[in-house]
């Protein structure tokens, strides 16, 4: 794996999710996911998917109030449940970006928004030991 790609990579994408996000919510899981994207200073609106509410009855709550939503739920298989579940009961009422969630699923190797902070920190440390390391040929 090459640190630096992958660090360079998801920083831009977080980047672009932080300038989008002050214009359309972020729809996330659960609080800890929206813990994770404030440390990293996504802060725009974040919405947490209310489980004592039905995916129904959230999904008329959100085309009430946004034209536009970013699902940022987590990429394991719980998650992508629930995000095709949401999509299919906004579509054609609310306009749902899938496009962050597909590139963090796909460049990193993590499954959850919560351990995305971690997850970076980690590639961090990976790099800054890879560029400390020094060889020494002993002859």
């Amino acid at each position: 794996m090459n640190y630096e790609e992958s660090l360079e990579e998801i920083e831009t994408i977080l980047a672009e999710l932080q300038e989008e996000n002050k214009t359309i919510p972020i729809i996330v899981e659960g609080d800890k996911d929206k813990e994770a994207l404030q440390k990293l200073e996504i802060n725009g609106e974040i919405i947490v998917f209310n489980r004592g509410m039905s995916i129904s009855m959230f999904c008329d709550q959100i085309t009430q109030k946004y034209t536009a939503v970013i699902l940022l739920l987590d990429w394991d298989h719980r998650g992508g449940q629930l995000c095709g579940a949401i999509a299919k009961h906004l579509k054609g009422r609310t306009n749902c970006n899938l496009t962050y969630r597909k590139h963090l699923a796909k460049r990193s190797m993590i499954r959850t928004v919560e351990g995305l902070p971690s997850f970076i920190e980690t590639l961090k440390k990976k790099l800054d030991d890879t560029k400390n390391n020094t060889f020494t040929v002993h002859s």
